[in-house]
């Protein structure tokens, strides 16, 4: 009996430390979304005061990482399960080299933000930087001590990236994503104003399967318009593969001699209304969904650009109730509920009128970028994605989530690049709008000049929308310029003018968590 209780005491006196030892490891990190990391980044943000330094997502394993000064700090952290890295430089001794370099590097062709990855002020000097320019930035930044700011070069010019040529249609997006124009047989060649883009077979239009670019025409080489320069092919197909009834994220939008991007639809006091860039915004004060200028859209009822850069644009059809999704460039859509907040390391897609969709990843926060001739914008999302003229003011998206609306960057989606967004959030906070503008589908048909566009299919005849006209569409119906009809059914084809653009089965194609400083670029429109 004694022996049995001296054996078991024993144990006891094993298994305690054993029992200890657990109770003292840190939690696992917990796996997350980026909108439940968000959630818990806030709330440890809070806790931590001035012994945080910054967060960001490791996207790879779904963790959320914390900056923090000191392994006390590093405790409470891993304690609600969020992984710590303890880091030297504080975000009050960045966000005050960003202020040294704002008021004393304010170069054109440069851009910088706190990247909470590396724990410094990361500067990027596009190719313009050279001589004194170059010479100035680097006295700003020497002087800031070791381990707080890294040079970077860019290979391109930041600028913004409107496109200042309202007729440069988005062939890019249709090479870019290799969509058919026609869902038939026919090759659109043609030659002159008058080629025709029949349907039928499996014909491609331009590019590399995608409708021509150049002012919306149809035909290969700039040959055959589609419409006239009036005509205008429906949006993308809508979820369930269903047509969006109108523009939506990533649309082309024409104002005056500017070309830009539709952002995301939204309503503002039950008015139906869309984003865009706000120096596109300052380019004209209505926006059509044509180049001619036959289908208006809108109307600018708040412009916001330099310092920030958004548009409000409200429909001009106060019935009008388009989609709140984005053109995914394949015949079909991504519904869009709500908007985020961006963090850096977060996964993101981007359509824009010119390239289509292309995605990467956040970067960086609160930067600031500087055009050039004194436009210089606060506040902005730094990301890897690519884009090029006639993509601003386009929708940067996540999963359902509106998350920014493209301003510039450098570079393009050959070379690669970087770009800046306007986040939404901002956005919607200073219009007082609101995600959605009635959820419509498909439906009706719009005449523009007298065209009838009959539903059938899923094709545009023209890339992201761009362009002078689109021919005919699928699903939802498209206005039509001219006298042309868009039959409907797999091998319609719609007469605008000279040339005949063929509908069928075919798509369009599409072709540091905490603030940070200054940057600038020039202005190229």
């Amino acid at each position: 009996m004694v022996g049995a209780a001296a054996a078991a005491i024993g144990a006891a006196a094993i298994l305690l430390p054993n029992a200890n030892a657990s109770t003292d490891q840190p939690a696992a990190p917990k796996t997350l979304s980026a909108h439940s990391a968000t959630q818990l980044a806030a709330s440890l943000k809070a806790d931590l005061g001035d012994n945080g330094a910054g967060w960001y997502l490791d996207s790879a394993k779904g963790h959320l990482v914390m900056n923090v000064l000191s392994e006390e700090a590093a405790k409470s952290v891993t304690a609600k399960g969020a992984v710590a890295k303890v880091v030297h430089n504080s975000m009050t001794a960045l966000k005050a080299g960003a202020k040294t370099l704002r008021d004393s590097a304010s170069v054109p062709g440069t851009a910088w933000s706190i990247d909470p990855k590396t724990n410094k002020i990361v500067v990027l000097a596009d190719r313009t930087v050279t001589g004194a320019k170059m010479a100035t930035l680097n006295k700003a930044t020497g002087g800031m001590g070791p381990g707080m700011v890294t040079v970077k070069r860019s290979q391109g010019e930041f600028k913004r990236y409107d496109g200042g040529n309202a007729g440069s249609a988005a062939g890019g997006a249709a090479g870019a994503n290799g969509g058919q124009a026609a869902g038939g047989a026919g090759n659109a060649a043609g030659a002159g104003g008058a080629g025709d883009a029949a349907a039928g077979g499996a014909g491609d239009a331009a590019g590399a399967g995608g409708a021509a670019g150049g002012a919306g025409d149809a035909a290969a080489g700039g040959a055959g318009d589609a419409a006239g320069g009036a005509g205008d092919g429906a949006g993308g197909a809508g979820d369930g593969g269903q047509q969006a009834a109108g523009p939506v994220g990533g649309s082309a939008i024409f104002g005056g001699n500017a070309r830009c991007s539709l952002g995301f639809n939204v309503t503002v006091k039950g008015a139906p209304a869309f984003l865009t860039a706000g120096h596109c915004g300052n380019d004209s004060k209505t926006w059509t969904a044509d180049q001619g200028g036959s289908q208006p859209l809108g109307t600018v009822s708040d412009s916001q650009f330099p310092k920030t850069d958004f548009a409000l644009v409200t429909y001009d059809d106060t019935a009008a109730k388009p989609q709140s999704a984005v053109d995914l460039g394949n015949g079909s859509t991504q519904e869009i509920t709500k908007a985020a907040e961006a963090a850096v390391g977060m996964k993101v897609q981007r359509s824009g009128s010119t390239t289509g969709l292309h995605d990467g990843t956040v970067t960086g926060l609160d930067a600031t970028v500087n055009y050039g001739n004194g436009d210089i914008v606060n506040g902005l999302i730094q990301t890897d994605v690519c884009a090029e003229p006639g993509d601003s003011g386009g929708a940067m998206f996540s999963d359902d989530s509106a998350v920014g609306l493209t301003s510039g960057g450098s570079g393009d989606c050959t070379a690669g690049g970087e770009t800046f967004f306007q986040p939404v959030t901002d956005a919607l906070k200073a219009t007082g709008a609101e995600i959605g503008a009635g959820g419509g589908g498909a439906g009706g048909a719009g005449d523009a000049g007298g065209g009838d566009a009959a539903a059938g299919g899923a094709g545009d005849a023209a890339a992201g929308g761009a362009g002078a006209g689109d021919a005919a569409a699928g699903g939802a119906g498209a206005g039509d310029a001219g006298a042309g009809d868009a039959a409907a059914g797999g091998a319609g084809a719609g007469d605008a003018g000279a040339g005949d653009a063929g509908a069928g089965a075919g798509d369009a194609g599409a072709g540091a968590q905490d603030p940070g400083a200054a940057g600038s670029g020039d202005s190229l429109n």
